[in-house]
């Protein structure tokens, strides 16, 4: 049993003690040894069974006399034996060790190639003389200078790369010779090929960091005025190397057709299985607008997907039988009732054409006007198929209704006919006439219109901007000696290529139902968007036919479309044009009838009151 402490009050009045050295050592002493006593109480007090102050069972130790597997066996008699594996370290001398890139250790037994050393010491020293930067000599004649300005403060870069002097401030204020160029630019612009700017020799180069992305591949940087040079003496001369140019984006354009013609030939190979697995809703994503009230008070969203701004996307349909065909995209022209009609047309046309293999004519309906939330299907009759003619059915329906039908009369060409046309009339040249756009924009400008006015005139300017077809108007209410009032308008499809025949037929039939039908209404001086019994309250297409005479035109160059309107009376009217190409060429007779209203109400039905 301990003794108990005893605690002795200290004394405030009491004078402090004087500790000497020897009593110091003897309380240090003192304390050493219980503190001793007190690890041995509770090392015995851990061999135990007793739970200690967390309940828990403590770890037993085992002794040294276990006849246990793991119990470690120590031996006073015998010392450690050194590992073998650690080699003699102490053998090494520090000043033969070379960095070996993983360590400075070197393998028991190897010796130092005192050869190795010294080609190593002496490629250190070359590349440290290349990072130098040149002397400057007191002498101002031995320094090198600018080769434009005389500077003597040339940029080292390029005269170690390029081999050329030159200034920082010649280089900023002459870009045009020793501005950089990447590969890519070469490659494209002056048409050299890979392995001509990979010659360190023939095309000297900078290697840099690409900074537009984390890569491995350093960008190639030229000097200018030595690609210039060198591809000067490679084509001879500028013109030379544009005409080359030219004549590759030409071929480009060209395969680029062609793939697309043989596109629409792969079409026939399609079944309906293959296509609607695949391409089940990829065809046409809705972009859906906000909800707008109609003019029956129900809700509808407008599809604002831009796809009929190309009129390579705005005329394709694909395939899903051998006689079938769906709309892959549908325009809502600004303040319509429904899908644009020429589109229609178009697309119709088109899977037509995929189904014969000559030159056409065409008359179609508009039964109903058509949504451009849905789909249109177009199902193709093959009505017969003679030897000079063949003629096909096409029938378009959308949500189970049949909205539009079209007959098409293709003939094999009979060029050894005698022909006849009428003559195209005088007007101004495409580049003498405005884009309809830009004279919208000026008048918006100009103008100062109403609120309402001008709302009107941005969405024309918006929705022409970004049609497929550009529009100048070239005769306006043109009235002839006879009292004939026309107009005429020029038209181009934009950034086409040179298609074929077959599909340049269907690019005019787009266009020709452009501001077509509204002839009638302008020739009667009724306006559009205004209000009164002189503004329309509806425009609508009834029937349209199109005679093709001619193969030889391009859409991608100024047409020029005269209509005219014999006849419009009891809410209808009818429009007959003619489509010349820029050299007085007639290659299309149109014609239309459609649903001409002005803002009126007519008699009250006595039988409709009760």
């Amino acid at each position: 049993m301990s003794n108990p402490r005893l605690v002795t009050p200290l004394q405030e009045d009491a004078p402090a003690l004087q500790l000497t050295p020897e009593l110091t050592r003897q309380i240090e002493i003192n304390r050493l040894k219980a503190k001793a006593n007190q690890r041995q109480r509770e090392q015995e007090a851990s061999s135990s069974s007793k739970p200690n102050s967390n309940n828990k069972r403590p770890i037993g130790v085992t002794p040294a006399t276990s006849e246990y597997p793991t119990t470690p066996q120590y031996s006073s008699s015998k010392p450690l034996k050194r590992d073998s594996r650690l080699g003699k370290y102490f053998d090494y001398d520090l000043s033969k060790m070379i960095n070996s890139k993983g360590g400075f250790l070197l393998e028991d037994g190897q010796e130092v190639d005192e050869n190795v050393r010294r080609k190593e010491k002496e490629r250190e020293r070359q590349r440290a003389l290349q990072n130098l930067e040149p002397p400057i000599y007191l002498d101002p004649k031995l320094n090198p200078k600018c080769r434009e300005c005389q500077s003597m403060e040339i940029d080292q870069t390029y005269r170690k790369v390029f081999g050329c002097l030159v200034c920082k401030k010649c280089q900023d204020t002459m870009p045009e010779k020793y501005s950089l160029l990447t590969k890519t630019e070469c490659k494209e612009d002056y048409l050299l090929t890979d392995p001509e700017l990979r010659d360190q020799e023939l095309m000297p180069h900078l290697l840099k960091a690409n900074p537009h992305k984390a890569t491995f591949a350093n960008m190639m940087l030229f000097l200018r005025y030595q690609v210039e040079e060198f591809a000067w003496n490679k084509w001879g001369s500028p013109e030379a190397l544009d005409a080359e140019y030219e004549r590759r984006t030409a071929e480009k354009k060209k395969k680029k057709n062609k793939k697309f013609e043989q596109g629409l030939k792969d079409l026939r190979r399609r079944t309906k299985e293959g296509v609607w697995q695949r391409r089940k809703d990829a065809e046409h994503r809705h972009d859906f607008g906000q909800l707008e009230l109609g003019p029956d008070g129900g809700g509808q969203q407008i599809c604002h997907s831009l796809e009929h701004e190309q009129i390579s996307t705005s005329l394709e349909v694909e395939q899903i039988d051998v006689n079938f065909f769906r709309s892959k995209s549908l325009w809502l022209p600004a303040r319509s009732r429904g899908v644009f009609g020429g589109q229609v047309i178009s697309q119709a046309l088109v899977s037509a054409t995929n189904c014969v293999e000559s030159g056409f004519a065409l008359h179609c309906y508009f039964l109903l006007s058509a949504s451009p939330t849905t789909p249109i299907i177009y199902h193709v009759e093959r009505v017969r198929h003679g030897r000079s003619y063949v003629t096909r059915s096409v029938k378009a329906v959308q949500n189970g209704h049949t909205i539009f039908v079209m007959m098409c009369s293709f003939q094999k060409p009979e060029p050894w006919q005698p022909s006849h046309q009428w003559p195209m009339p005088a007007v101004p040249i495409p580049e003498d006439c405005e884009l309809e756009e830009t004279r919208y924009l000026r008048h918006l400008q100009s103008d100062s219109p109403s609120e309402s006015l001008s709302r009107l005139y941005s969405d024309i300017v918006y929705e022409r901007t970004r049609s497929p077809i550009a529009i100048k108007r070239a005769k306006e209410h043109d009235v002839a000696a006879d009292g004939t009032v026309s107009y005429m308008y020029w038209m181009q499809a934009r950034d086409i290529p040179k298609y074929e025949a077959p599909f340049q037929k269907c690019i005019l039939s787009y266009m020709s139902d452009m501001y077509f039908i509204s002839t009638a209404s302008r020739i009667m001086g009724l306006k559009r968007f205004g209000k009164g019994p002189k503004s329309t309250s509806m425009t609508s297409t009834l029937d349209h036919t199109i005679y093709f005479y001619n193969d030889d035109f391009d859409c991608g160059d100024w047409l020029l479309h005269v209509m005219v309107s014999p006849r419009t009376g009891s809410g209808r009217g009818v429009v007959h044009g003619r489509m010349y190409t820029r050299d007085g060429i007639l290659v299309a007779v149109t014609s239309q009838e459609g649903v001409v209203r002005a803002n009126i109400r007519g008699p009250a039905d006595p039988q409709s009151k009760l």
